[in-house]
């Protein structure tokens, strides 16, 4: 069977490539993710020039940019206040920019013909290997992989984050496009069919691999049971109580009222932690607070419920005096146990604007942007009776290098606390998930997570997930999780830099490949 003409328009290879991608990212299955590449890769090898590579790559990019981020429209016009044409434009300036590494990768392959070629098997192992080199190495506001849709499928594959992590299994899922590729290319001769045997086959070894890898955990030797409070405070009033206007009383009283009566009906069950999200306790805390009245009132209410709290809140750091995104934890008794960690990775044009300690008046074209004080970053743990807990504040579970630190220091689960009421119910809310999750499965600790506004959950160390909270409801769920006092360090964790090192060292045997130039 023949596609109409109108169909096989070179011109409609990398939108195909598009669709492809976009449509393998959470919420959706990774149903296309091993070939995704493969008809942008097409386009690009038709070319005679530079600027039809970019412009195909530039195409890719922007379709799967819109399918899989189409929620940034929704954040502009929630967070941003902008009309609804103004975010619509807004996700299209978005999506030309958010991913990049598409036309560079393809920039970069053509320009390196002139080592190994435009043809032969040492052009196609380039133009793979560049590929998953430039979106391993990308920076984007929201640091997507293609190993985080197999977590969000459940398929077991994704157990092989303990050893090469989520970027890992996202270069493998880049490179896969490869041996595709050639099938493609050869499927009218005899056997052409074969270079996809080893893509099925090494994808159901991988498979029985994961579940082996989940089955030789070492079992847990410890619980903890925590609370998880999600007040479901919309984003229109938690912007109003951080300028000031008369909601945080309403906020606060609402964390007080879910939390006591979640504790009531948990009466008969020993609560070691009830977790409160990001900046959940709308008011300042810290060493200069203390006396405050809503500090006195946070301490008298722990002190009434007899159980530990942790919470998101704000406080000021010591030498600038800025804002800072703060956690503390305070026993049974109210106390404060110290350190409290504040938010080190902080979110552009959120948190901070790129590039103002250079150039300041960009603050006053922007005067309503954020302006906080950064943290120390991950160099100590939360303590509360004997358990250790690495602290991440939204975003920055984001970052696999941020959550090793967390366990080299040896935390024995991680606590993460999320504000995520900007981003609409259908995309964000789930992709965020899993990606905060995968620290979990990368470094084989359990990964306790609370959200204002959904989803709130936990991450087993073996990639479970428990019990999902509803979205943009208020709830309370208790959950019993367990751990290991002593977490042995994951062969990723020792290893963090084995297999981009081996990624570069094999694009570096490609440029010296011996023989004549094209394979």
């Amino acid at each position: 069977m023949t596609l109409p003409a109108c169909f096989r328009h070179p011109w409609l290879l990398p939108v195909y490539a598009g669709i492809f991608i976009g449509t393998s990212y959470i919420p959706f299955p990774p149903w296309a993710a091993l070939f995704g590449f493969v008809p942008l890769w097409l386009f690009w090898r038709q070319q005679t020039g530079w600027l039809g590579v970019l412009l195909g790559g530039l195409l890719s990019a922007f379709v799967f940019t819109l399918i899989g981020f189409n929620w940034v429209a929704l954040t502009l016009h929630q967070f941003a206040h902008l009309d609804w044409p103004w975010a619509v434009l807004g996700l299209m300036v978005y999506a030309l920019v958010a991913n990049l590494y598409v036309p560079v990768a393809g920039l970069l392959w053509f320009a390196g013909q002139r080592w190994w070629g435009r043809t032969g098997a040492r052009s196609l192992l380039a133009l793979a290997l560049v590929t998953t080199l430039c979106e391993a190495n990308s920076y984007t506001l929201f640091d997507w992989n293609f190993g985080y849709s197999w977590y969000g499928a459940g398929l077991p594959v994704y157990q092989w984050a303990e050893c090469i992590g989520f970027s890992g299994l996202s270069a493998l899922t880049v490179m896969t496009n490869l041996p595709l590729l050639l099938a493609w290319q050869n499927r009218r001769n005899e056997g052409g069919w074969l270079p996809a045997l080893p893509v099925l086959i090494g994808f159901v070894l991988l498979n029985c691999g994961g579940l082996w890898l989940k089955s030789r955990l070492p079992a847990p030797d410890a619980t903890v049971n925590a609370l998880l409070v999600q007040g479901s405070i919309n984003s229109e009033d938690k912007l109003a109580a951080e300028l000031g206007k008369n909601l945080r009383e309403v906020i606060w009283q609402r964390y007080q009222t879910l939390t006591a009566e979640a504790i009531a009906a948990h009466k008969d069950t020993k609560i070691d932690l009830v977790m409160w999200p990001e900046t959940a306790f709308p008011y300042l805390l810290g060493d200069w607070f203390r006396q405050s009245p809503q500090s006195q009132a946070l301490t008298a209410f722990v002190r009434q419920q007899q159980v530990p709290l942790l919470t998101g809140a704000y406080s000021v750091e010591t030498g600038t005096k800025r804002i800072t995104n703060s956690l503390f934890v305070f026993d049974e008794n109210g106390h404060e146990q110290p350190p409290h960690y504040s938010k080190t990775i902080l979110l552009a044009f959120g948190e901070f604007i790129p590039g103002e300690d250079y150039f300041p008046v960009i603050r006053e074209w922007l005067p309503a942007t954020g302006h906080f004080a950064r943290g120390a970053g991950p160099s100590e743990l939360l303590k509360l009776h004997g358990f250790k807990m690495g602290a991440q504040i939204c975003y920055e579970s984001l970052f696999p290098r941020f959550s090793r630190s967390l366990a080299q220091l040896g935390a024995q689960f991680i606590v993460n606390v999320t504000n995520d009421s900007w981003y609409g119910d259908w995309q964000e809310p789930y992709q965020h998930l899993y990606m905060t999750l995968g620290r979990g499965v990368e470094f084989r600790r359990p990964v306790l997570r609370v959200t204002n506004s959904g989803i709130s959950t936990v991450g087993l160390a073996s990639g479970e997930v428990l019990e999902l909270s509803p979205i943009d409801k208020p709830w309370a769920g208790l959950y019993k999780i367990p751990y290991r006092q002593q977490p042995q360090a994951t062969f990723y964790q020792t290893y963090f830099w084995l297999l981009p090192g081996l990624l570069w060292a094999a694009l570096a045997a490609v440029l010296w490949w011996p023989g004549r130039r094209g394979g």
